[in-house]
């Protein structure tokens, strides 16, 4: 994914135990644990005319983590992957010290008919002693997540760990992120089960808080680790998501994020004299911003 613009409208404001906003990152949180940006990918159709087609472009100093609840979309990269990311799966890219990739419409799904496009595209920063690591790609398909049921709530353990559970996703620092899906009115308890900062993504439906009700298309944020608890309606969809915040501070420009300015200005340069590596057979290239 290419991060056109980071200026997200900033609506957050303070409940009590959590801060609640737009997306991440929002005003008075940067990031939740490693989670640095989060991109709500629709639901949008996807048709003739308005196909999907994300040329090359970079990342590096981070993961991205794709995971699709509609649509399918066309994964390639640098390092020769090419994957058909569908929903339920997880693509997994760490950028290391540079990576590029595309993303498209599957070449099937060009067939003259409108199809849904619906998920999420995260990104998860490096530790800094891993900043800049050699690329790497994963791939997990639907039934390689943990999935289990308490009461009138579905949970699947996406990445990391959560809830006495380990995701087999390869990971590189201490993080999670759950998928809980509430059939029926159900209280979510939060506290004990994950370790970190928390951060609760609303994708459909309502959940109480603190004597608030939040809704479809905010996140939350608790001010405090491990410690909280919130009511799910029927129908609820969310992720948590967090873990253990990094010692150094992070800085992000376009599609990089780096614990150093001046390697952010590298990025800069070496995309601009095109010395990234290439997509096999592909020379599009996106400019920087």
């Amino acid at each position: 994914m290419s991060n056109a613009d980071l200026i997200i409208e900033e609506r957050s404001r303070d409940i009590g135990d959590f801060l609640v906003g737009r997306l991440l990152p929002f005003r008075k949180k940067r990031m939740v644990g490693p989670f640095i940006f989060i991109d709500h990918m629709g639901p949008s159709q996807i048709g003739p005319g308005h196909y999907m087609d994300i040329d090359q472009h970079p990342h590096a100093g981070l993961s991205t983590l794709t995971f699709l609840l509609e649509g399918e979309i066309m994964h390639a990269d640098s390092i020769g992957s090419q994957q058909r990311i569908v929903p339920g799966s997880v693509n997994w890219m760490v950028g290391g010290k540079g990576v590029t990739h595309t993303e498209r419409t599957p070449e099937d799904l060009r067939d003259g008919k409108s199809h849904t496009l619906h998920g999420y595209q995260i990104w998860v920063a490096l530790p800094k002693e891993l900043e800049e690591m050699a690329p790497e790609f994963h791939h997990l398909d639907k039934a390689d997540l943990p999935k289990w049921e308490d009461g009138g709530a579905r949970f699947t353990l996406v990445a990391g760990e959560g809830y006495g559970r380990k995701s087999p996703l390869p990971v590189h620092s201490e993080l999670f992120m759950i998928e809980v899906v509430a059939t029926e009115r159900y209280q979510l308890e939060i506290g004990n089960q994950l370790q970190g900062e928390i951060g609760i993504c609303v994708v459909e439906g309502t959940v109480q808080a603190c004597e608030h009700k939040v809704d479809r298309g905010h996140m939350l944020v608790s001010k405090t680790d491990g410690a909280c608890s919130l009511t799910m309606e029927a129908g609820t969809h969310i992720f948590l998501f967090g873990g253990a915040p990094f010692p150094e501070e992070r800085y992000i420009y376009w599609n990089w994020v780096s614990s150093s300015k001046e390697r952010l200005e590298q990025f800069k340069t070496d995309w601009q004299n095109k010395k990234y590596p290439k997509v096999p057979g592909d020379d599009t290239y996106i400019p920087m911003p």
